[in-house]
């Protein structure tokens, strides 16, 4: 009979295994979806103009990585987020930590709060082209804008959300103010807020791409509503995809500074 220490480690086995089929699974899906689409189009059920094939969407990719365009379009987009979504990061973050905390500076904060929260990101292209023209810093203002209310309340909630035994608890134990939001609050909320930050990224993307295409020489917006006016649909779909792709890539980052920074959370 195998005793505990074998059966643990034929289970643990196991469960690797296990997630190592399941990838083969997403990669055997990938593929078959593919192999579908360009199926479809090749035997001329859809009209590549509607609904290109991936051959060629990936033959478009080619072109324009020879021309060096590729890395132009996506490192502009890139940093339009980057620098419009750290500048609201830094500013909400902090904001919401101290709204969550103290209830009379929520009630402060909320009617502001619940003005900008509905608007869109769209909503404010007209203004930030009226005051700062068709300017990077226009872009950055556009993301800045489209994620900061939402930063601020994920924050708020993710103060909120810590067990009030524990600030009771501290407190009792004749911890201070500031000794309450260093040990007490900031590695609680740490977690719900770097989560908060990842979908407020994905979000942040959309806000960059509403800009670009309205006002941008280049950049993932850009290339989609150029492909759009030429009817190049398989720029369209080239566009789409990149923008899929350097998500990921960011979303990969993202998670390897979440394990450094939270390093309670990785079992």
């Amino acid at each position: 009979m195998p005793n505990s220490s074998e059966k643990t480690f034929h289970a643990l086995n196991f469960i690797k295994n296990l997630k190592s089929d399941l990838r083969v699974v997403s990669i055997i899906s990938m593929v078959v979806f593919l192999t579908v689409w360009e199926a479809v189009v090749r035997v001329g059920f859809v009209t590549p103009l509607f609904l290109p094939a991936p051959s060629m969407v990936l033959e478009d990719g080619i072109r324009l990585y020879e021309r060096g365009e590729i890395w132009l379009h996506v490192s502009a987009s890139a940093r339009r987020v980057l620098i419009g979504f750290a500048l609201a990061g830094s500013i909400a973050v902090p904001l919401g930590i101290l709204l969550g905390a103290s209830k009379f500076l929520k009630a402060i904060a909320d009617p502001l709060l619940s003005i900008l929260r509905p608007l869109p990101s769209m909503a404010w292209i007209p203004l930030s082209l009226l005051w700062l023209g068709i300017t990077e810093t226009q872009k950055y203002s556009i993301v800045f804008m489209g994620s900061f209310a939402p930063t601020v309340l994920y924050t708020i909630e993710a103060t909120r959300s810590i067990d009030p035994v524990l600030i009771r608890a501290a407190l009792n134990l004749g911890a201070s103010r500031m000794s309450l939001m260093r040990e007490v609050i900031l590695p609680g909320a740490l977690q719900p807020i770097i989560s908060g930050l990842k979908v407020m990224l994905g979000i942040a993307w959309t806000t960059v791409i509403s800009a670009e295409l309205v006002a941008a020489d280049k950049g993932l917006g850009y290339l989609i509503m150029h492909g759009r006016e030429f009817f190049r649909t398989e720029q369209v779909l080239l566009g789409m995809a990149l923008i899929s792709m350097t998500v990921m890539l960011i979303d990969i980052a993202f998670r390897s500074v979440e394990k450094k920074i939270t390093p309670w959370t990785r079992g």
